[in-house]
């Protein structure tokens, strides 16, 4: 019989427990329907009682050293210290041919000791910037749910960290067994979209000149603006309120009305049952191809589909 591949589950104090029990429930729950299934060790981080978030205490009597033998380690957030001992028991693992997979904010183990760097990897939305600005040699990709980059795979939100964990039962056991475990889940067994579809809109920063402007056009979105009528109603030129139309919002007026159309559709299509053509109508699209154009560029996802997810009943 084949030896069944080892994942190691690392832990460390204040634990985030969702995104552990994620890792437990894919890897570690007994699959006695299938042939070959992984075996799991869950890895203390660092000394001493390891609590989760809530006060759970967690029996993590594995230490590093196990990471050596493992086919894939699994970093279920971070909240720890990175210690010498930590990152050299890691480099070892990775340089055996062991996969790293990070769930969120585990992105940042993983950065800390130098693996992504001059790779592309994701985190959650909320995280991205500070990523890119404390380890500007990684390519951040906050658009997409997970990201696999072979030896080091990356996902976004706490939930993503499924579609990743998903992804690579996929690649170790074939698409048949992926779905089993899927419907197990009670979840598709590939989520379409990424998670720009789950990010809220800034709001501007508060300006006299154009509170008022911003206000009328998101009440008559669905009327065409252009720069020369936001000018005219704004009483400047042209010139002027593209410059301080940028300073205002951060984004050009075409893309801003565009991003509120787009903001007013996503609404729609979750608390109304209005179709496509209406919505498209509604919100200032030309055409329901326009609409699902710019949705599909903005949030990698179709309006129906976004629907279908988010509706409220």
């Amino acid at each position: 019989m084949t030896e069944k591949p080892l994942v190691c589950i690392l832990t460390y104090n204040q634990l985030c427990i969702f995104e552990y029990g994620i890792a437990l429930e894919v890897f570690a729950l007994p699959r006695p329907e299938f042939e070959q299934w992984y075996d799991y060790k869950i890895i203390a981080t660092n000394k001493g009682d390891i609590k989760g978030l809530g006060g759970v205490s967690i029996n993590a009597t594995n230490d590093l050293s196990l990471l050596a033998k493992a086919s894939l380690i699994v970093v279920p957030g971070w909240h720890g210290e990175v210690s010498d001992e930590l990152k050299e028991a890691l480099l070892i693992a990775h340089a055996n041919g062991a996969r790293i997979a990070t769930i969120c904010s585990g992105v940042f183990l993983t950065a800390a000791i130098g693996l992504l760097d001059g790779k592309t990897a994701s985190t959650h939305w909320r995280y991205a910037e500070k990523l890119k600005s404390q380890y500007p040699k990684i390519n951040v990709n906050a658009e997409v749910l997970y990201l696999d980059e072979g030896s080091i795979l990356t996902s976004a939100g706490s939930a993503a960290g499924i579609d990743l964990c998903l992804h690579i039962v996929r690649n170790d056991f074939g698409s048949e067994i992926a779905n089993i475990v899927a419907r197990r889940l009670v979840l598709p067994p590939h989520r379409e979209g990424g998670q720009a579809q789950y990010v809220p809109r800034p709001s501007p920063k508060n300006n006299d000149l154009f509170s008022p402007l911003l206000d009328e056009i998101r009440t008559t979105l669905n009327e065409q603006w252009t720069v020369e009528r936001m000018a005219n109603k704004a009483s400047t030129s042209p010139r002027t309120l593209l410059r301080r139309f940028k300073d205002t919002t951060g984004e050009s007026p075409l893309k801003w009305v565009t991003m509120e159309r787009l903001s007013l559709a996503r609404e729609l299509l979750e608390t109304t049952k209005l179709n496509v053509n209406q919505i498209a109508d509604a919100s200032g699209f030309v055409s329901p191809e326009l609409l699902r154009l710019h949705f599909k560029r903005q949030y990698q996802s179709s309006p129906l589909r976004y629907r279908s997810q988010f509706h409220s009943a």
